[in-house]
């Protein structure tokens, strides 16, 4: 009865180890599954991570290409900015060289076709818009703005005043007089009283404006230096290395997103 029961045991226990033996195969396969699930997804990712990593790469790429285009462009606009200035100045120089060479061509030709008519009994020469209509237009002087500073103006028109008043007759002026002389006595006598009348009517006229005109401290020579700025604190982007503004929180190039080196600590509380 004893070995019956022995057998009995045993059996149960050889089952129940049987029981449990597949309890544990079947959670081993169930495991064996999900990491094998889990190794194909990891080497599905690593294959989506290269592409991505490709991709970033090609974005990156671009962007900075993008970004040599904006430094270009950047450059190409002060270079041509430069190029305007340049030319604003050299046109500024010219349109006063025009009105000072017009203002003394004024009393040159004056005097040479007052000496033609008197003397000689020529008609006047013709203007410079009458010879030269395709160029010169008679209001092309009026239409021409005064491009030198406020300050200077006026003197450099005494100046000029003063130029035209003491300056001796030029090359073609002093020419004609000489060969007028030369031809007649007469005229010569007359020429020299009218110059004479004309040098003292030019004092007078000079005196009578400096009793009426006040006593003005003189100007500096030169334009006054304009006011520097002081340019704001830059820094450089980490992404695309370009100069940006100190307090900027993104790069107006690459929008990449600007992070201090030196970061505000945060204070602590009070207890």
């Amino acid at each position: 009865m004893m070995d019956v029961d022995d057998r009995a045991a045993s059996t149960l226990a050889k089952l129940e180890l049987v029981k449990e033996i597949k309890c544990k195969t079947m959670q081993m396969l169930k495991m064996k599954e999900r990491l094998l699930d889990e190794i194909e997804n990891c080497r599905k990712e690593e294959r989506c991570l290269q592409d991505y990593r490709s991709e970033m790469e090609l974005l990156m790429q671009e962007k900075m290409a993008h970004v040599e285009e904006l430094r270009q462009i950047h450059a190409d606009i002060n270079a041509m900015e430069s190029v305007i200035k340049q030319a604003e100045q050299t046109r500024t120089r010219s349109v006063d060289t025009a009105k000072r060479l017009h203002q003394e061509f004024g009393p040159v030709k004056a005097e040479v076709d007052r000496l033609r008519q008197a003397c000689l009994g020529l008609e006047r020469l013709p203007e410079l818009h009458e010879e030269e209509p395709s160029i010169i237009s008679s209001e092309l002087f009026d239409q021409l703005p005064t491009w030198s500073h406020s300050h200077s103006q006026p003197q450099r028109d005494e100046v000029m005043q003063g130029m035209a008043y003491s300056q001796p007759p030029s090359a073609p002026q002093a020419a004609a007089a000489a060969f007028i002389m030369s031809q007649n006595p007469l005229a010569m006598m007359q020429s020299a009283a009218a110059a004479k009348q004309q040098q003292d009517r030019q004092q007078q006229q000079q005196q009578q404006q400096q009793q009426q005109t006040p006593h003005l401290p003189p100007q500096p020579h030169g334009p006054t230096p304009p006011f520097r700025q002081q340019p704001p604190p830059m820094k450089s982007c980490l992404s695309c290395h370009q100069q940006i503004h100190r307090n900027a929180p993104i790069c107006p190039l690459c929008k990449a997103k600007s992070r201090s080196r030196n970061p505000k600590k945060p204070k602590k509380k009070e207890q």
